[in-house]
């Protein structure tokens, strides 16, 4: 026999040992531990499961002899014998994962029931009818997990056989009504297998825990696993326990019950129960389970005891339980104990209340909660009460939900929302010249586009919720329809998206809203009192920043101009610079614009005064302030065939031939951000010639003003960087000699290749500040494009466990990672006053945050609704990492 140990009996076990045993088997084994009722039981461990799955389904070499040991000594123990004609021990195949996936993997039930078994259990109980209703059960548990038998087959018998008899429960059927049953799903069975199965219990026994391992890689375990980002590689427990019967009669029941309310996290008797049931009946909704309360009539004993143990495990674990329990014929037994699931809201007030009672500290309270649940308080959402079925799921790009019309453009979107209409604006793929229906749009939904595409980075900075990537649905924008399956929506129709899910709804559901209170104001607070990390926005206007400070921002990370250049009426001055033909055309275009963004400077500014606000200069290629090429293109073949206005012939073909001219096959690593200003030194000079105007205008109307931070992207060499600086410099200087003022103000550079990381000494000569630009970044690094990936290839890595998250959502720690830890270190090894942040989608999920703030960052910045997450991450950063 191997050395290796797979095998622990139930008090072999305690609560530190959950990642050996999952958390079933450690729950069970601690509740034995300190006197709860539980039945007996043995685990085999998630290092079975591992290494069965690790070795192409085959089990470790002595994992069936030891499961053998382990229910000769169960036997032992109970004076029982699996399968036995005299006093026969039942058991049940239960799985335990680590973290809790509740219903997403495999049970069996009173394994070890069979011809000779069921008299011999009628006869010790003194219940025929009992005997065989656990018969019936196990053989359609058994056929519908193990053998993989549909298990309509056997739901279609037993709704025939309740039709005949004419009732309406299965309890109304009598202990002959079940003897038939037992026979028929045994002729389904053995159809359906095309012969006998095998009635050896032990037999059973291992081809069940081998179906448990199983169902571990099961498609709604896996998907659950991607949501909650439980690695694949944990594996499951198994837990063979002994049957407990609450379907004994009318002294027997089984239930599930919270020491809270999961939903709002109120200390009040939350649960139900089943009277002569099993534990299926009551999650199945096979019946209509009873409120816990109304147990203190029916079994007064059993309640007074459920009620002292529900007390007793919330103080050892100090944390609300959600605990499933049988009663045999009078006698409590708890079958598991685990941290209950419940909403954002609920936890929050649960951690509050504890502390209020003592019960764990403020800092234990921030470790309760997942950052990423505080998602659900900041956006509206369906109320889980509507019943209906999705009609296309996209990715869950940015959550929230959003009822309205169906538009198919942007302008329309503009217009109709400008009127204060709810409109949905569904697309292809939005680009920047969406920008305008975006913003007043309640929600968007794209055909193509993934977690971190253009739709998704805008939606999430304005709180708006978004599905992207939904590749089943068709979008006709000429003939304004949406074909969803067989169903097809025209123009004006009513949709309901949930960005949280990814879920599309072809009508309106009624929406609950933004749940903010106390509560999370209070644990967020504490917080601020735990991190080391500043926290700071990504913001492009002044409602965007506005909205970020309400939330807790401590200043701007990223301010992208280029959104500003979009705008509308932006865009006419915009392509009079571009189409410019020499370097006096573009300085006049580029005067006419420099108003506007000191304007738009302005209001961030007048919203973030007293803190620092890093603007990024210029950064997308010009062609995308230009006209599509082939819709240009067949504009100046249109116009030539038409016989068209001279006038305008000659400027579509002058912009034409300035389309041609910036076209780029690969514009993300062509002459964007620094490139681009290279080119063109008058717009960096311009640009910062708007950020002093601006900020010097908010001193003298309020008082106080923004911390200036003027940020050069995609810088690869120093020499780039040098020559940025001078130009900024220069502007700034002459801005200030003008006004005769003085501003104090620093000069940094986004970290976005990889060049720039590895040579980080040499540029942090020239800059005061860092901040990893992560999205390009993981590009550069990786060598993918995020939208094409996200739609393609990438999907494909999670689900197989190439990769276990998708590295656009969570930062890769071992590859890019790496090349944030190198700049870091290398640029305060040249600069140790270098400061250092963060500004890609990276800074508000909550395991990159742990990485930054590993790495020594000083701030993370992202999107506005994020604010308060990366707030309450960065706190738990700090407490995980001590």
């Amino acid at each position: 026999m191997s050395d290796d140990r797979y095998i622990y009996d139930l008090s072999d076990g305690d609560a530190s040992m959950k990642p050996l045993l999952g958390g079933k088997g450690a729950g069970v084994a601690e509740m034995n531990r300190v006197g709860v009722p539980v039945p007996d039981a043995f685990t085999v461990t998630t290092t079975a499961c591992v290494e069965t799955m690790n070795n192409g389904g085959q089990w470790p070499d002595s994992l069936a002899d030891q499961i053998a040991a382990g229910l000769e000594r169960l036997e032992e123990r109970t004076g029982r014998k699996l399968g036995a004609a005299e006093r026969p021990l039942l058991v049940s195949v239960r799985s335990g994962a680590v973290f809790s996936m509740p219903g997403m993997m495999d049970t069996i039930l009173n394994l070890g029931i069979s011809d000779e078994s069921v008299v011999a259990l009628a006869e010790e109980f003194g219940n025929e009818r009992f005997a065989w209703d656990c018969y019936r059960r196990f053989i359609q548990m058994y056929g519908e997990v193990v053998e993989s038998i549909p298990g309509y087959a056997f739901e279609d018998a037993l709704g025939a056989l309740k039709h005949k008899r004419g009732v309406v429960n299965d309890t109304d059927l009598t202990a002959d009504d079940l003897k038939e049953l037992v026979a028929t799903f045994k002729e389904i069975a053995n159809e359906a297998l095309g012969g006998e199965w095998t009635s050896d219990p032990r037999e059973q026994l291992n081809r069940a825990v081998n179906a448990v391992f199983k169902s571990w890689g099961n498609p709604r375990a896996e998907v659950y696993r991607r949501a909650n980002n439980i690695p694949a590689s944990l594996g499951t427990a198994v837990n063979i326990m002994q049957m407990v019967f609450g379907n004994r009669g009318e002294t027997s029941a089984t239930g599930v019950c919270f020491t809270r309310n999961p939903s709002t996290g109120e200390k009040a008797l939350y649960g139900e129960f089943l009277v002569n049931a099993q534990g299926e009946d009551v999650v199945a909704g096979i019946r209509t389970p009873r409120p816990l309360a109304e147990m203190e009539e029916v079994l007064p004993e059993a309640y007074g005891q459920l009620i002292d143990t529900m007390h007793k495990m919330e103080q050892h674990y100090k944390d609300m339980q959600d605990m499933e329990f049988t009663v045999e014929d009078g006698k409590l037994y708890l079958l598991q104990t685990r941290n209950g699931k419940r909403t954002a809201a609920a936890a929050l007030k649960v951690a509050s209340d504890l502390v209020d009672e003592s019960v764990i500290t403020q800092e234990e309270a921030l470790l309760r909660i997942e950052p990423a649940q505080l998602d659900q308080l900041l956006h509206p959402a369906i109320d889980p009460s509507h019943g209906k079925d999705a009609v296309a799921t996209g990715l869950p790009a940015s959550p929230g939900a959003a009822v309205g019309e169906i538009v198919f453009d942007a302008d329309t979107a503009a217009e109709r929302g400008e009127r204060g209409e709810a409109v949905v604006l569904v697309r292809f793929e939005t680009t920047p010249d969406d920008i305008h229906g975006v913003i007043v749009a309640q929600g968007i939904l794209t055909a193509h586009g993934g977690m971190t595409s253009h739709a998704a980075v805008v939606a999430r900075g304005m709180g708006k919720p978004c599905v992207a990537g939904a590749s089943g649905i068709r979008i006709d924008p000429v003939g304004k329809t949406l074909t969803i399956g067989d169903k097809v929506f025209a123009e004006g129709d009513v949709v309901t998206l949930d960005g949280s899910t990814g879920r599309v709804y072809g009508e309106a559901l009624d929406l609950i809203p933004p749940q903010i209170n106390d509560d999370f104001t209070r644990l967020v607070e504490w917080a601020d009192d735990v991190r080391r990390l500043g926290v700071r926005a990504n913001a492009d206007n002044f409602e965007d920043a506005s909205k970020a400070r309400e939330l807790g921002a401590e200043g701007i990370g990223l301010c992208r101009t280029e959104h500003m250049f979009m705008a509308q009426d932006r865009l006419p001055a915009v392509r009079k610079m571009i189409l410019a033909e020499t370097p006096e055309q573009r300085a006049a275009a580029l005067a006419e614009i420099l108003p506007m963004q000191q304007a738009d400077f302005e209001g961030i500014f007048t919203a973030m005064k007293g803190l620092p606000v890093t603007v990024r200069l210029l950064d997308p290629p010009l062609h995308e302030f230009l006209p599509n090429l082939v819709e240009q293109s067949l504009l100046v073949q249109r116009l030539e065939l038409q016989d068209g206005d001279p006038t305008e012939l000659a400027e579509a073909r002058q912009t034409l031939a300035q389309v041609k001219k910036l076209h780029e096959q690969n514009p993300m690593l062509g002459t964007r951000g620094v490139r681009l200003a290279m080119l063109y030194p008058e717009i960096p000079d311009m640009q910062a010639r708007a950020i002093v105007r601006a900020a010097l205008a908010v001193l003298d109307r309020e008082g106080e003003t923004v911390g200036v931070e003027i940020m050069i992207p995609l810088v690869a060499l120093s020499q780039e960087l040098d020559t940025q600086r001078q130009i900024v410099t220069a502007a700034v200087a002459d801005e200030l000699a003008k006004a005769g003022r003085e501003l104090d103000y620093t000069i940094g550079t986004m970290i976005e290749l990889p060049r720039a990381a590895l040579v980080a000494d040499q540029i942090a000569e020239y800059a005061d500040f860092f901040s990893f630009g992560t999205n390009d970044l993981t590009q550069t690094a990786i060598g993918i494009s995020r939208d094409d990936a996200e739609n393609g290839f990438l999907t494909s890595y999670v689900m197989e466990h190439v990769l276990e998250r998708n590295p656009f959502e969570s930062i890769d720690v071992d590859g890019v990672g790496a090349l944030v830890r190198i700049g870091v270190e290398k640029g305060r090894a040249a600069k140790p006053t270098l400061k250092t942040g963060v500004c890609g989608e990276h800074g508000g999920d909550p395991d990159s945050i742990e990485f930054f703030n590993s790495v020594g960052l000083d701030y993370v910045s992202c999107s506005p609704f994020r604010v308060p997450i990366a707030r309450f991450a960065a706190a738990r950063a700090v407490l995980n990492q001590r």
